[in-house]
């Protein structure tokens, strides 16, 4: 049985505000893992690889998953 880190999550700062609903929460204190979840629902973590989290960063900013709306 393998054990859950202990993930320190942080917000952006953006979603520190009160009034602001739920955010998207990073963990990157754990060794060769980044931890992803929503501060609406803590209990789901998805994890991946630091060069995962490099792709996924990567496009975003490139405009990949927009919405389209």
């Amino acid at each position: 049985m393998s054990v859950i880190p202990e993930f320190e999550f942080v917000s952006a700062a953006a979603c520190r505000d009160k009034k602001v609903g739920n955010c998207p929460q990073v963990a990157l204190n754990v060794p060769g893992v980044v931890a992803l979840r929503d501060s609406e629902h803590p209990d789901t973590v998805v994890t991946m690889t630091p060069d995962q989290w490099v792709m996924l960063t990567g496009a975003i900013r490139a405009g990949e998953f927009d919405p389209g709306v």
